[in-house]
């Protein structure tokens, strides 16, 4: 029987994030028996960190398994504001931080607290792709601006003044560095320059920055150490990466006090709070397991050196190694127009049908953008054998015209126009 029900149209226009709609897949051929080389999903292969571990065992012990304080338990709190001001120079404290189930739920926190109808979002594509759904839930329109492997994938700042002075309704920027999928970072003069333009505008600025324990040259730096920033910017942080935490569902967020007062108030009337136990096991983590966080970076980095150079050995491929991340985003156009494959296409092809017993899980570029056309992007989330397994098995898939000529056949959307 047919529902009476009409969905609305911002519900029946939702995408998702096409990592788990791969990983998906992944799982059903691995569940048939497939050996499938997982560098999809942006996923730590590394354990949790040891002292967040024993802090969520004890929290239960302890009876933290009841609701607490929407913005987030005070002593956590205080952690990850000392965590920013010592290592990013972000002047927070306490009353500048509030908690939730991961990093992801800011961006609609943002658009919430920031976003009219009409207004219009600056974002650069290659993006996230859970940004803009966000952006058009509040009605607003997302205005893009590419980043270009030339420019390493760094933001421009003056992509920044265009969409200031051109935009009829300018309102707020997406800016994400490190970023996934590129593996870009902002330099600390990109980010001067851009607070510089925004700075006294009514203009609100979301930096997620998830990955900034991840920057392989240098150390990460933050938007809102820049004078005044903290009035006009959202920062948000997840311990899925610097911990290996992503199925704890723990992030928090550095913004002004207003700002962090309103952000409580949805989350009290959307998930209530964030569990105690998984806030006490952040604590923890914060606390304890620095040295241990900065080991497994550095298991992280060798992984992408490893991907980066067996990528390097590909012809049609063209890759640099990443200023941050665990992403490598390899260009493989002159690939893609040889097979006549879009490179989500050829992302596929290289799961399902390479070869009947083994595939290789990635992205095409242009899951996260038009700008993404023409690239894969690869997790470094497996053993480093795995990793060069991967590479060798996508030498000898691209040579398999035959195969590729038959899936283009029974997926005609992955043509190339």
């Amino acid at each position: 029987m047919s529902s009476p029900l009409t969905y609305s149209r911002f519900a029946r226009s939702l995408t998702a994030e096409t990592a788990f709609d791969v990983l998906a897949v992944a799982n059903k051929l691995k569940a048939a028996d497939k050996d499938v080389i997982a560098l999809q999903i942006g996923d730590s292969p590394f354990p949790s960190s040891s002292s967040a571990l024993k802090a969520g065992k004890d929290a239960i012990d302890a009876g933290l398994t009841r609701y607490c304080p929407s913005l987030g338990l005070p002593e956590f709190r205080e952690a990850c504001a000392k965590l920013v001001r010592d290592e990013f120079g972000i002047p927070a404290t306490a009353a500048n931080v509030v908690v939730a189930p991961g990093a992801k739920p800011f961006e609609t926190f943002f658009c919430e607290a920031f976003l009219e109808p009409g207004d219009e979002v600056l974002l650069f594509s290659p993006t996230f792709p859970t940004y803009e759904p966000n952006v058009l839930r509040r009605g607003a329109k997302a205005v893009y601006t590419p980043l270009t492997q030339a420019n390493d994938f760094r933001p421009d700042p003056a992509a920044v003044k265009t969409f200031l002075d051109s935009s009829p309704k300018p309102k707020a920027i997406f800016l994400n560095s490190p970023h996934n999928p590129t593996g870009g970072v902002a330099t600390a003069e990109d980010l001067r320059a851009i607070a510089d333009l925004i700075r006294g505008k009514d203009i609100a600025l979301l930096s997620d920055e998830p990955y900034c324990h991840m920057v392989w040259e240098g150390a990460h730096t933050s938007i809102l150490a820049e004078p005044g920033m903290m009035e006009q910017c959202v920062a948000a942080y997840t311990f899925s990466k610097s911990y290996s935490m992503s199925g704890w569902r723990l992030g928090f967020a550095i913004a002004a006090e207003a700002t962090i007062d309103l952000m409580g108030k949805m989350i009290n009337t959307s998930v209530s709070c964030t569990p105690p136990l998984v806030q006490m096991a952040g604590k923890a983590a914060i606390e304890h397991d620095t040295a241990e966080r900065t080991a497994t970076m550095a298991k992280f980095r060798k992984k992408v050196e490893l991907l980066v150079g067996a990528l390097q050995t590909v012809p049609g491929v063209t890759v640099k190694m990443p200023k941050g991340t665990f992403y490598v985003f390899a260009h493989v156009q002159p690939i893609c127009e040889k097979l006549g494959l879009r490179s989500h296409g050829l992302a596929m092809f290289l799961l399902e049908a390479a070869d009947d017993k083994k595939g290789v899980a990635c992205l095409g570029g242009e899951c996260f953008g038009a700008a993404g056309q023409g690239f894969l992007r690869f997790s470094c989330a497996e053993t480093d054998e795995r990793l060069l397994e991967a590479v060798e098995f996508l030498k000898m898939a691209i040579a398999r015209t035959d195969r590729v000529k038959a899936y283009l056949e029974a997926n005609p959307k992955y043509r190339m126009d």
